[in-house]
């Protein structure tokens, strides 16, 4: 594992990491430029650790844990701290962190009891992030320039954010549930 963080994807993946708790800085100073500017910069980390990824052949176990470990703790992060200085509705960032606590609990049990090995994102679910992925920069942008098209765009973001977190919630619930009931159904049969 340890040889496998000096690839170039992975550096990439961990430069993104510390990209983190400078953003948060930056927000809580106010400095919403330096926040966008910093949010674009590990958005196209993001994009060139895959691509690297791919063409270097350095795919590798620890990566695809860490990159979306990655992804997830920098926009979970953003909405909470957005949500602190009152630019994203607290209610909204408690949406967002409830789902995806919801899928991480119930993935980690039927992990540990044998039922399900592989998880994998549903489109909703993958909708569901890009849309999380547009606003959060509309929100700063919103900081930055008070022009009515970037408003709008940033409301319909929160809107989205908002359909798409019950959405795939739910669908994964109930995906995840169909997944029980097939294993289950395929161990009884296989037991007779």
């Amino acid at each position: 594992m340890i040889s496998q963080l000096g690839s170039a994807p992975n550096l990439l993946t961990l430069l993104r990491l510390i990209f983190v708790p400078v953003t948060v800085i930056a927000v809580i100073e106010g400095k919403y430029g330096w926040a966008l500017a910093l949010f674009i910069t590990a958005g196209i980390t993001d994009a060139l650790d895959g691509l690297l990824a791919r063409l270097l052949e350095q795919k590798t176990v620890l990566g695809q844990y860490l990159d979306p470990i990655a992804d997830k703790l920098l926009l979970s992060t953003m909405f909470l701290v957005l949500a602190s200085r009152h630019r994203i509705p607290a209610w909204v960032t408690v949406l967002v962190f409830s789902r995806d606590i919801i899928i991480l609990i119930v993935c980690t049990l039927l992990y540990a009891i044998g039922v399900m090995r592989v998880f994998r994102p549903s489109l909703f679910g993958k909708a569901n992030t890009v849309v999380q992925v547009v606003t959060v920069p509309l929100v700063m942008l919103h900081e930055i320039s008070s022009a009515p098209w970037i408003m709008e765009a940033k409301r319909i973001g929160i809107y989205l954010t908002i359909a798409l977190t019950v959405v795939s919630g739910i669908h994964y619930v109930v995906r995840l549930a169909f997944e029980v009931k097939n294993t289950n159904n395929r161990t009884a049969n296989s037991a007779r």
